[in-house]
Formats: C-alpha cells, sequence, structure tokens
C-alpha cells in the first residue's frame, strides 16, 4: 500500500511524530460485506502524551491538564472504523489525534474585560421600562367604576 499522508500537524510546526504513535488492529462492525470478518479495518491509535518529546513543554502540561479526562496513563486512545479500509481508518484516526491535540495545546482565550454600559443607553432603557409599566397600569379595570 502506499504511505501515510502525514506529517500530521498540530500547530505551528509542531506534527505528530510518526515514531511515538502505536498503532493497534482489530475487526470491525459496520458495514464491509463478505470480506469484512477476515480484515481487521479498525484502527486504535495510540500517543504517550506524558512521555513525548515532540511537544513544547507548556503545550504538554496543557494537553495534560484539559485532556486527564480521557487519559489512560498519559496515553491517549483514538479509534476509527467507519470506513471499510484500514487505510482511510488509519488516516481518520491520526488526523482526530491531531485535531484533538491542536485543541487541547491552543492557548487559552484571553480574559474578558468588562466594558461599561454607556449612561445613556441605561437610561433610555429605565426609561421605556417605565412606559411599558405605565401602559399595563392603564390597563387594569380597577378604575373603571
Amino acid at each position: 500500500m502506499y504511505g501515510m499522508s502525514g506529517p500530521y500537524l498540530i500547530r505551528g510546526s509542531v506534527s505528530l511524530p510518526e515514531t511515538e504513535l502505536m498503532w493497534r488492529f482489530s475487526r470491525s462492525s459496520g458495514p464491509g460485506g463478505q470480506h469484512v470478518n477476515t480484515s481487521d479495518s479498525q484502527v486504535e491509535l495510540r500517543f504517550d502524551l506524558a512521555r513525548t518529546e515532540a511537544l513544547p513543554e507548556v503545550w504538554k502540561q496543557r494537553a495534560l491538564e484539559r485532556l486527564a479526562g480521557r487519559l489512560t496513563g498519559g496515553v491517549i486512545t483514538v479509534r476509527a472504523s467507519e470506513h471499510r479500509s484500514q487505510w482511510r481508518n488509519r488516516e481518520t484516526a491520526a488526523v482526530r489525534l491531531a485535531a484533538l491535540l491542536a485543541e487541547a495545546t491552543a492557548p487559552p482565550p484571553k480574559p474578558r474585560r468588562p466594558t461599561r454600559i454607556p449612561r445613556g443607553i441605561n437610561e433610555r432603557r429605565l426609561r421605556e421600562k417605565k412606559q411599558r409599566s405605565d401602559t399595563k397600569r392603564g390597563r387594569s379595570a380597577r378604575d373603571w367604576g
């Protein structure tokens, strides 16, 4: 078969190191006809996040924190079995892992700077509120004799 269409970029110039990816193949459920029972098309891709040297230290810490719920002993696992061919499942798994790491290593968003509501806008809101309340009060039937 043809080689992987890697390297899978995480962000910037950092990519998934081919040497640190651990692949496992097994029989997949789902579509596939007669051939499906004999081919190992499901792909499980494992990446040792805790021990990797490919990511900058800051990114690694960030990813370990954010993916804590998905890690098993510092290793992150991604499965793919939607396609009938093992090759396409490998591609899918690698792309998924790269996207997951890109999201997990992204810098935290800038803190929101609270802005003040301009006085005119606030006064207009209160004036309209008062008008509405007067309109509704005018509708009540207690003044009618």
